[in-house]
């Protein structure tokens, strides 16, 4: 079996320090730092002492079954929740996508990306320059309703880079989305942070976006990271590239679905 074949070690035990995404990661400040973060609701803990640090620049993606805590982590982070115990220290400059673009129907486009911001030229400036980032620059004008699902989450993105944020939280930003639109929104969101350079949390059930756009994949299980890996592949990536199905059939079976771990040694081989 050639390297490039080899079997993925097991998620758990793979060595982080040696990959690109950890040569990316060198020199970068510490955005975020989760030290012993615990959380209850009522008798079920939800994170059961987890630490978390993730770089400026970074990219990473929080997988897990329903109802283990990503958006109780998500809450914590944003300060919408706080933490029975630990220590978490986040950027003042940080910004939330949801899954809902949450427009403001009685605002025009622009008006919605430029909400909360004090009004000045300089501001409407940013805005439309955030919008030509996101390819709606000729929909400044338009009102929310007459906007495309895929539209409306561009105009949210808008809303988010206007601020700045050194830290941009995902909330399964493209789930509502057709598929060839949900490609296109992971391009351009990929595209925008090696522009910008914030640091990343993306909460999705979506395994194949994680293995398209992460560095680095957690797995959130029975309160705390039953997984941390680095994905070290070159961009653009192939979803059908051996080694991008190599980590997707080994997220899978860390999840409990889909294909097997021994299906990572055969990536083409279909599943029932």
């Amino acid at each position: 079996m050639s390297a490039a074949q080899a079997p993925l070690p097991p998620l758990a035990q793979r060595e982080r320090s040696a990959t690109t995404a950890a040569a990316r990661r060198s020199g970068e400040p510490v955005a975020v730092q989760l030290r012993d973060v615990r959380k209850s609701f009522g008798d079920k803990t939800i994170l059961g002492g987890v630490d978390l640090t993730i770089h400026r620049g970074e990219f990473v993606v929080l997988l897990g079954p329903s109802g283990t805590g990503k958006t109780t982590l998500l809450r914590l982070l944003t300060g919408l929740e706080r933490p029975d115990a630990g220590e978490i220290r986040v950027p003042r400059q940080r910004t939330v996508v949801y899954q809902e673009p949450r427009l403001i129907p009685s605002k025009r486009v622009l008006g919605n990306v430029v909400v909360g911001q004090r009004r000045s030229a300089s501001v409407r400036t940013a805005g439309a320059r955030a919008l030509e980032e996101v390819g709606l620059a000729g929909k400044h004008k338009d009102w929310p309703a007459t906007l495309s699902g895929g539209e409306a989450q561009r105009v949210a993105l808008a809303r988010a880079l206007v601020r700045e944020p050194q830290l941009l939280l995902l909330d399964e930003p493209f789930a509502a989305l057709d598929a060839l639109t949900r490609l296109q929104m992971q391009d351009l969101v990929g595209d925008l942070v090696a522009r910008h350079r914030p640091a990343v949390l993306l909460v999705t059930h979506d395994v194949d976006e994680a293995v398209r756009l992460a560095d680095r994949v957690l797995i959130l299980n029975e309160g705390s990271f039953a997984v941390d890996v680095d994905i070290d592949l070159a961009r653009p990536r192939d979803r059908n590239d051996p080694e991008a199905l190599r980590y997707r059939a080994a997220f899978l079976a860390e999840l409990g679905v889909g294909r097997t771990a021994d299906d990572a040694h055969h990536p083409g081989r279909s599943t029932p």
